[in-house]
């Protein structure tokens, strides 16, 4: 039988299919995301394998009883940053698929790498794949890192069919791909960092990562929003989700999970980018009251509790007085919907109302009617 092709418009925000192209995207109400993609649908080969051969069982496993099933503790690599341990619930776990998403120059490969020269330490074989950086320059920044070991192997490879070959070849009990975006499946016409491509290399590296019992951790772009570029297919399909946030006028990040299949999402973990890369920050409130003056008005600390640690945060208000006819009422580091819910409630259950709006001009019919 013959290989045919299949022409579909698929949306890049979504993952929407339509058999023909559309401005607005009906899934996501994107605008311009409709893209067109090139789909080979091969015929099925005789001696194909089937669903057990490829996960590496003999026989089919057969339905069971819940209460027959052994529950076993997920055995954990413990690295030496324990603000990343704490995020990732405990340790990164075997055969646990990892996305990790951030601005640009936030840090990612910066920790990623700290994290395998750590482990290679351990006698743990690491294997970092670079889509963006040739093996040089991701030697000049081991070099800066004091980051060099024999069990750390690095390859600067996009095509997922080679990177199977190394990862089949080192036998690592880490990998971490930098980043998924730049990696794209032969099998797939369409263009890397597509929806497409993006779909299948990461169900490549699920299988790898489930089968083989390796921790993979995937870097993910992320859009001008704040969000992991691409379909939320991508963060489905993975176990754990993590964001690298931080000021780009400040040296200090902070990770936490917004999805996690082995522990809990109300962990966070902070670290502060030095010289000689990323060192952890146990003491979160000490940096966060470090500017703090003492018996300042319209200032007070609240304490506030992210997982099993309690973090104290400062709080600021100002109040001044202004020339239009209703208060203009401004937020920086919270949400502006939260904080006028918070004032209404105020307002309602305390009995704080805030004093009328006075009128500026002079024989205003509305202030002479009230």
């Amino acid at each position: 039988m013959a290989v045919k092709k299949k022409t579909k418009f698929m949306c890049q925000s979504c993952g929407y299919e339509s058999a023909k192209w559309m401005g607005k995207c009906p899934g996501c109400g994107e605008w311009n995301k409709m893209v067109e993609e090139t789909e080979i649908i091969k015929p099925a080969r005789k001696g194909a394998f089937t669903h057990s051969e490829v996960r590496g069982s003999g026989e089919r496993e057969k339905a069971a009883p819940i209460t027959t099933i052994q529950s076993e503790k997920e055995p954990r690599i413990k690295t030496d940053l324990m603000e990343l341990n704490r995020a990732l619930g405990g340790g990164i776990v075997q055969g646990s698929l990892v996305l990790i998403g951030g601005d640009p120059g936030i840090g990612k490969s910066t920790l990623l790498l700290q994290v395998s020269s750590q482990l290679a330490h351990k006698q743990k074989k690491v294997l970092y794949i670079s889509g963006e950086e040739s093996v040089k320059q991701t030697k000049l920044r081991a070099d800066r890192l004091g980051t060099m070991s024999e069990n750390l192997f690095v390859y600067a490879e996009t095509d997922m069919d080679y990177i199977q070959q190394a990862i089949t070849d080192v036998k690592p009990d880490l990998v971490i791909i930098d980043s998924i975006q730049t990696v794209y499946h032969s099998e797939v016409t369409s263009a890397p960092g597509s929806v497409s491509q993006v779909r299948e290399c990461t169900a490549s590296l699920m299988r790898i990562a489930k089968t083989n019992g390796i921790a993979i951790f995937i870097v993910g772009h992320v859009t001008k929003e704040g969000a992991i570029a691409g379909p939320r297919l991508l963060e489905h399909m993975v176990d754990t989700v993590l964001y690298f946030e931080g000021e780009r006028h400040h040296t200090y990040r902070i990770i936490r999970a917004v999805k996690n299949r082995f522990g809990s999402t109300n962990e966070m973990g902070i670290f502060e980018m030095k010289e000689h890369g990323l060192e952890e920050v146990a003491n979160p409130s000490e940096i966060f009251l470090e500017e703090r003056s003492q018996g300042a008005s319209g200032s007070t600390v609240v304490a506030s509790m992210e997982g099993t640690r309690p973090v104290l945060v400062e709080i600021q208000a100002l109040i001044s007085p202004t020339s239009f006819g209703n208060p203009r009422r401004m937020a920086t580091g919270i949400d502006h919907n939260r904080v006028s819910l918070l004032m209404a409630v105020l307002e309602k259950e305390s009995g704080l109302a805030a004093p009328k709006p006075r009128c500026v001009f002079k024989g205003c019919w509305w202030c002479q009617a009230g």
